[in-house]
């Protein structure tokens, strides 16, 4: 997000195994009592995995790169397109090395142009791309990168992230609208007071024929209460088999933590990960095995991003893990298609806002103890 400061890092990609300390982690709930230690607690202490990231592209500190999304080729080949939103354009790099491969679109407001381009995802052949300035979201088919469509402009103001849900009659889409009330004397942006945060995420109902993309405003989404309302929001994720839509609060005055609201956009009560993140609560993915799985989730370290991994159903943290270099992320993206040079997947994560760093899923699991293989 515009709000935060690059900082400037050299990567060496090392070998290496290693832990560290962090504190103690709290089952899920959006009770204050319930997340912390009773006094004179003793208070566990939990490892976080260090991992050797496979491969970092090249580093183009111009371009602030923000989020990535990977998808399959019609040849096969793994590609992994990053939103650079000082530049303008998306960077299209080989998802196997990391490897430049081309850049798409220039600044503007017409079809296949943009105005910092931030959130992006992937579906079927449909590339979705959040523009925060252009107050949109721009569709693109693949492989050609034609652009099709953009929408939600008369509703949206400060768009970040979003999530797109495949359903028999188009997709659901979740947008997160993280617009504030100006700026103090001190620069910093005014929280909206809770009885306005009710249209934080907003979700359309897209529908496509052929080369033609229709888009409605099904839902305006944001609870009001003090433990529900989502304050500052970019990153956003849904398990549509478990009816819950998981959204990253990145407000540290209140609070770096996930909230749990239904796919019609209901707060559940639940919210995890307060007293697990140190930093701001960033990318968040689902790694699906069967009908369990985890959640991926970012911890937007400024010197060293950390990555923790809940469970699919309890939400309970099942572990954590770091790169040697990988710092200040923004958004991942969980390539669970195998690939030559990742069979069991790769998880791709922004570095530093300058480039995209990957890590091979099966050194994950490893690192972690959760299984390969999984039951259908």
């Amino acid at each position: 997000m515009a709000r935060r400061m690059m900082l400037a890092s050299a990567v060496t990609l090392v070998l290496a195994a290693a832990c560290t300390r962090t504190p103690p982690v709290a089952p899920p709930g959006n009770d204050a009592a319930a997340r912390a230690p009773a006094a004179g607690q003793a208070s566990a202490e939990r490892q976080v995995a260090t991992l050797a990231e496979a491969f970092l592209t090249p580093m183009t500190p111009d371009d602030n790169i923000d989020s990535p999304a990977a998808w399959t080729a019609p040849d096969g080949k793994t590609w992994l397109i990053a939103t650079a939103k000082a530049t303008d354009k998306l960077v299209v790099y080989d998802g196997s090395t990391g490897a430049p491969l081309r850049e798409v679109g220039s600044t503007g407001t017409a079809l296949g142009q943009f105005d910092r381009p931030n959130g992006i995802s992937v579906t079927d052949d449909l590339l979705w791309i959040v523009e925060r300035d252009n107050h949109r979201v721009q569709v693109f088919s693949l492989p050609d990168f034609t652009a099709l469509a953009v929408f939600g402009a008369d509703d949206l103001r400060k768009p970040y992230g979003l999530w797109v849900d495949k359903r028999a009659d188009g997709y659901a889409v979740y947008v997160t609208d993280s617009w504030d009330n100006g700026e103090d004397a001190q620069g910093k942006d005014i929280l909206p007071p809770l009885a306005e945060l009710d249209k934080r995420v907003r979700q359309y109902h897209v529908r496509r024929d052929g080369a033609e993309v229709t888009a409605t405003l099904a839902a305006s989404i944001g609870d009001t209460s003090e433990a529900g309302a989502l304050r500052v929001v970019e990153s956003i994720w849904g398990d549509p088999a478990n009816d819950r839509l998981l959204v990253a609060e990145e407000d540290e005055t209140y609070a770096s933590e996930f909230k749990v609201y239904t796919l019609a956009g209901r707060f559940t009560g639940t919210t995890f990960g307060r007293d697990v993140f140190k930093a701001q609560a960033e990318g968040v993915m689902l790694r699906t095995c069967g009908k369990d799985g985890w959640w991926i989730t970012t911890e937007q370290g400024k010197e060293r991003s950390v990555f923790h991994l809940f469970d699919r159903h309890s939400l309970k943290p099942v572990g954590s893990f770091q790169g040697n270099k990988v710092a200040n992320t923004d958004g991942i993206w969980m390539m669970q298609q195998g690939s030559p040079r990742f069979p069991h997947g790769a998880l791709y994560a922004v570095h530093d806002d300058q480039g995209v760093v990957a890590f091979d899923w099966e050194q994950i699991a490893k690192a972690l103890a959760l299984p390969l293989e999984c039951a259908s």
